[in-house]
């Protein structure tokens, strides 16, 4: 008898495992409404550690969070580091947790937990150098880049033939296979240990577009993942390599930044949105952000960088084409450049943000005039409907987002001035997240505060 009870329980068990495992792939549907958050899991929190972060997945399930995009993970190379702690991106050893953030079980249990919660896990992945430390410096130093005299090298700016300074980590030599062969093995090991669900690659536009088309097709063949590009369309291989992605960048903060510093007009700012989805095929998704590591860090904060056109610049982020990002602190009103080589963090106040971003998220996952990819809700400039009062330039950017089902009207004053205008537009809405009626008509004459923004339901 207890053989037998003993033999349904490990059924049982095996049959939730495998449920559990379904329930762990991505899907399109995940992604066309899914919210992206990127973990800085040293700066996310005072201890640095996956077991810190887990604890914190509910908050970005409620922020509408499906992929979270962690920072390398992997050990950092001591060797020619720079700072206390040295970089996430010079790893020492592709197939090992950095002991600085916990143990393997810590990981496991992180990405066990993501995927209770509807989340799914990607992993910053490092694919053109590695950290001096590493394993195949040693044992196979032809995986390397090589000067003249035989030594290994840093990476070289192919534009100048000079170094670009990242002294701390060794190029790697794409014509060597073997070398291929154990990056992709090293890329499949974390899929099939961990059950992670993709990858975001750094600096993809430096690698061999042949390495990708093997060893995506490698990767796919365990499971559906999903893959973010650190790449767009004006890298060497333009849309071709961006295509062979789910998702990638593309310069639209710069272009954000611009705005809110008032040195760009929206006529030009239109513009470069409408060059890059022509440039694109639906199913080429377009990460939107006004933060990543990069950004806060080397450029600078939300505040210094956008200033009071900040919420209206994260509004236009989840209404525009494309997939929104979040990076950590930004929820809890992150107002510093996180350290990048030493131990830093941030406290965790709800404020203004946080309340914002639910709000941005639950209508990302829920309102189908947002999807992304494959299928994409349409867009339709409304730019020309508008007409400033007093000849002014235009300072209104706004468009419509809609499906079979629902449409929503974004309309943005997009400078520090106020803006009278009329629009050759009609239509009764519901204003969100107010819930209260709004009625546009050509027969009115509208005035905005600066960086005022108006997100119309239909």
């Amino acid at each position: 008898m207890k053989i037998i009870f003993r033999f349904f329980s490990l059924l049982l068990v095996f049959q939730t495992t495998v449920l559990l495992a379904q329930e762990a792939n991505i899907s399109n549907s995940d992604i066309a409404s899914g919210v992206i958050y990127e973990a800085n899991i040293r700066q996310y929190s005072e201890e640095g550690t996956f077991n810190a972060f887990t604890k914190d997945l509910p908050v970005l399930r409620d922020l509408g969070v499906k992929v979270i995009w962690l920072m390398p993970v992997n050990p950092i190379s001591t060797t020619k580091s720079k700072g206390p702690l040295g970089s996430y991106y010079a790893v020492s050893d592709y197939k090992k947790v950095n002991p600085e953030f916990g143990t393997a079980d810590d990981f496991r249990a992180l990405v066990n937990k993501a995927h209770e919660l509807g989340i799914y896990i990607i992993l910053d992945w490092v694919p053109g150098h590695t950290g001096w430390d590493h394993v195949w410096i040693k044992e196979h130093p032809d995986f390397y880049l090589k000067n003249d005299k035989g030594e290994i090298i840093d990476p070289i700016n192919h534009a100048t033939g000079k170094s670009w300074g990242w002294t701390d980590v060794a190029d790697l030599n794409y014509d060597n296979k073997k070398m291929q062969k154990a990056m992709t093995n090293a890329m499949k090991y974390w899929i099939e240990e961990f059950d992670i669900d993709g990858y975001r690659v750094d600096q993809a536009y430096a690698v061999p577009q042949s390495f990708f088309d093997k060893t995506f097709k490698a990767l796919r063949s365990l499971k559906p993942i999903f893959l973010l590009a650190e790449t767009d369309i004006e890298h060497p291989g333009g849309i071709e390599l961006v295509s062979k992605f789910d998702a990638s960048y593309h310069s639209g903060n710069y272009f954000l930044n611009q705005i809110a510093q008032g040195k760009m007009t929206v006529t030009e700012l239109e513009s470069h949105f409408k060059s890059v989805m022509e440039k694109h095929k639906d199913e080429n998704i377009l990460l939107n952000y006004t933060s990543t590591h990069d950004v806060n860090s080397w450029q600078g904060t939300s505040a210094e960088l956008y200033g009071d056109a900040y919420n209206m610049l994260t509004a236009f982020t989840y209404i525009f084409p494309g997939m929104p990002l979040i990076y950590s602190g930004q929820e809890y009103e992150l107002n510093k450049r996180l350290l990048f080589f030493e131990k830093d963090d941030f406290p965790k106040k709800n404020g203004e943000t946080m309340t914002l971003l639910k709000q941005l998220g639950k209508l990302k996952n829920n309102n189908d005039a947002l999807t992304a990819g494959n299928g994409r809700a349409a867009y339709e400039s409304m730019n020309g409907f508008v007409k400033m009062n007093h000849g002014k330039e235009n300072q209104i950017f706004a468009f419509k987002r809609s499906s079979q089902n629902n449409t929503i009207v974004f309309v943005a004053n997009m400078s520090k001035n106020y803006a009278q205008f009329t629009m050759n537009y009609n239509g009764t809405f519901t204003a969100f997240p107010s819930g209260k009626n709004k009625m546009l008509s050509d027969s009115y004459e509208y005035v905005m505060k600066p960086w005022e923004y108006w997100i119309l339901l239909k």
